[in-house]
Formats: C-alpha cells, sequence, structure tokens
C-alpha cells in the first residue's frame, strides 16, 4: 500500500496572508480522496522529531535555538517566515514523516510526503522557508542505521539543493544530483555530486532528454540502493519563482520516468514534494496529483 506522510499543520498558520499557494498542502490530499486515486488508510500522521535524529543531520547549536525560537534577526531574515512554536512544530512534523515514509519504502517500494523537500536547510541554518531538511535527515537516519549503504537524491525541484549539496558533499554514501534553473535561486550554488544547469525557458523536450540520458548513468555507476526523489513542480511554465517553460504533461513524463526507473531497478524511492508557485492553484493541484497517480500505477 502506499503510504503518504499529511497532517493538518502541513498548512502554514500564517498561509491566509502569505503570497505563495501553501494551501496545496490541504487541497492534494482532498483531491487524491475525491477521485478515488487515494483512500484514508493511505495517508498517516507524523509525530514530532526526536531531537537525536536531527542532530545526525543539523549542529547542536543551530537545532536548539531554532527550536526555542531563539535564532537572531539575522538568522531569520534568509528563512523568509517569521519564527513561531507552530512553524517550529510543522518543520519536525515534516522531517518525521520523510523518515517514517523512507521505512515504509523500504517496506513497499515507495512512499510520499505531502510536504518536504526543504533543501535549502544547511546543517547550521535555514534560507529559502527551509529550517531542516528533511531528506538529508532521513538519509542520515538510514544510514545510521544501517538500513541502506547507498543514497541516490534525486532533486528536481527548479531551485538547486544547495543546502543538501552542502550537508552531502564530503559523504561517499550519498550522491545528490540536482536539475536546476541556471538563473534560479539560489544565486550562489553549492557544489552536488551532479549539477545539470537549464537556461531559461527550458522546454519538456529538452528537459526530459537530458533527464532520460543522466538519471540512468548515475543509476548504473553509483549503484544506490535507496533512492530520495524531490518532485518540486516549479519546473511549470507559470510558476511564480521559476524560469523555466516545462508543461504539466512534461511534468508527468519525468516524474513517470524517475519512478519506473526506480521500480526497474528495484530500489526503493521516497518522494517530497517540494515546491509550486504557479499562478493557477490548479495548475500545482494537478502537477502534483499525479506524482501520486503515477505512484499508484506503477508501484501498486
Amino acid at each position: 500500500m502506499l503510504k503518504i506522510a499529511f497532517d493538518k499543520s502541513y498548512k502554514h498558520p500564517l498561509d491566509e496572508n502569505h503570497r505563495f499557494p501553501m494551501i496545496k498542502y490541504d487541497l492534494i490530499p482532498e483531491q487524491l480522496l475525491r477521485e478515488n486515486t487515494c483512500t484514508n488508510e493511505n495517508f498517516f500522521r507524523p509525530l514530532n522529531l526526536d531531537n537525536n535524529l536531527a542532530l545526525l543531520t543539523h549542529s547542536k547549536d543551530y537545532y536548539e535555538r531554532f527550536s526555542s525560537l531563539s535564532l537572531t534577526k539575522k538568522e531569520i531574515r534568509p528563512i523568509g517566515f517569521p519564527m513561531s512554536r507552530e512553524l517550529v512544530e510543522r518543520e519536525k512534523k515534516i522531517a518525521r514523516g520523510t523518515i517514517d515514509c523512507a521505512e515504509f519504502s523500504i517496506q513497499n517500494g515507495i512512499s510520499m510526503n505531502i510536504a518536504g523537500g526543504t533543501h535549502h536547510a544547511f546543517r547550521d541554518r535555514g534560507e529559502a522557508f527551509c529550517m531542516l531538511n528533511d531528506q538529508a535527515i532521513a538519509a542520515n537516519y538510514l544510514l545510521e542505521k544501517n538500513m541502506v549503504s547507498k543514497i541516490l537524491i534525486v532533486d528536481l525541484d527548479v531551485h538547486q539543493g544547495n543546502g543538501t549539496a552542502s550537508i552531502f558533499n564530503k559523504n561517499k554514501n550519498v550522491f545528490t544530483l540536482s536539475f536546476h534553473g541556471k538563473k534560479n535561486y539560489p544565486f550562489k550554488k553549492e557544489i552536488s555530486d551532479l549539477d545539470i544547469d537549464f537556461p531559461d525557458r527550458t522546454d519538456d523536450k529538452l528537459y526530459l532528454s537530458k533527464l532520460n540520458e543522466i538519471l540512468p548513468k548515475v543509476v548504473d555507476e553509483f549503484m544506490p540502493d535507496f533512492m530520495f526523489y524531490l518532485a518540486g513542480v516549479d519546473v511549470l511554465e507559470n510558476d511564480k519563482l521559476g524560469r523555466l517553460s516545462m508543461t504539466i504533461n512534461g511534468c508527468k513524463e519525468r516524474d513517470k520516468f524517475v519512478l519506473k526507473l526506480a521500480k526497474k531497478n528495484k530500489i526503493p524511492i521516497q518522494i517530497s514534494m517540494g515546491g509550486g508557485y504557479s499562478v493557477n492553484i490548479k495548475d500545482i493541484l494537478e502537477a502534483h496529483s499525479n506524482t501520486y497517480r503515477l505512484a499508484q500505477e506503477i508501484f501498486f
């Protein structure tokens, strides 16, 4: 059975007045239930993150000050959110959800977190709406528990996963692959194990040809026994924070290729949804929902 992490706290407490459509975290499960892609049994509510698990990835000083709402104004500014107790608990539940999902993936082949993909969170700081790096935390958890030995992180959000790249830059057990817009944030990129940057207005044809060429080679050469996939839909042409020109169908073909490759190679895969800031909430909802539809179709 496909297991999906979801909690009402995923919708940010400031969502009503926020300029980005974070209401998607409520609308995605509603859509999946309405169309019978999923049932209530597919969803589970994650608990809070154990401190010791967070500290496998984040520095003790940063994590404790984040948890106690003691970050400085200088540290809060690049995060982009005013800090609150609700925000701290939200981040911890998202990270715990991705850990739980990773375990479900080992059992069932695949799992999904409605939120997550907080790839701009570094070991000792947060930025760009990311405070705890959920997939990095889950990756370090799997390695610490000796549940897997080689992890591939496939980051197809339109923005480079700079925090993730930094966290694993000296870890030979984790391969970081990032496809992103060359001129998108972050303007100073970190170095992933493999970075593929695209010019503005890149369309489906160029993007998918690069993906089809590169990802199988990485899998064949690195031979991972677990995969994390950040399936951001901010690659869409009408995204407010993206500069690429992919269609909803192109985004679907991207997801299909990644999921089929994981299934073919018998690599458990965990998916976090990442960004999506289209001017049309229906486009965000459809692009994200396609990922869940494909998961059910390909794996179950």
